[in-house]
């Protein structure tokens, strides 16, 4: 008997299938290159260009994600709408959840937190199941961790860097 597919799986297929340019930051990339770690939710940024936006709340709505906040799904895909939530609420990631993966929530960042077109060419591409999953580069995640400064994001930084040195040969 096959093994089901992971929420993961499923998720990355979901995009693979529309073409949506995205890169998985946060616990997940960490995990991904090569440093095992407890992640709650998949942190992800995608191309916040229109038809993008639009690709990737298909795919994931078609898991059953939908907003945590009181909105439509569609109003990601609105620039000026997410320029909106910024200014007035602050808001970082735009968060989904899944009745049918409770387990695993997912975070999109409202604005691209550094230039998305060459960080997606940086960007490792990974296998994962049977999909191939495009895994921000560790400087990228470095940077971002930097800026986040919690305890758990210095712990990434230094496993980040290590990695870094073993890919280099200098360590």
């Amino acid at each position: 008997m096959p093994a089901a597919e992971s929420d993961f799986d499923q998720i990355f297929a979901a995009l693979e299938q529309r073409r949506v340019r995205y890169l998985v930051v946060g616990g997940v990339a960490v995990v991904l290159h090569g440093h095992p770690r407890f992640t709650a939710d998949l942190d992800l940024i995608v191309a916040l260009d229109p038809p993008n936006v639009a690709a990737a709340m298909e795919g994931l709505s078609s898991l059953g994600y939908r907003p945590r906040a009181p909105v439509a799904a569609w109003e990601f895909a609105d620039p000026k709408k997410r320029r909106e939530w910024i200014q007035e609420k602050g808001l970082v990631v735009f968060s989904l959840w899944s009745p049918e993966h409770p387990a695993t929530e997912i975070d999109l960042f409202v604005a691209e937190p550094f230039p998305f077109d060459p960080a997606y060419e940086r960007a490792a591409r990974l296998s994962l199941g049977s999909s191939s999953v495009t895994v921000a580069a560790i400087p990228d995640l470095i940077t971002l961790k930097q800026r986040a400064d919690r305890g758990k994001d210095r712990e990434d930084i230094e496993m980040l860097r290590r990695i870094l040195e073993q890919e280099r040969g200098d360590g």
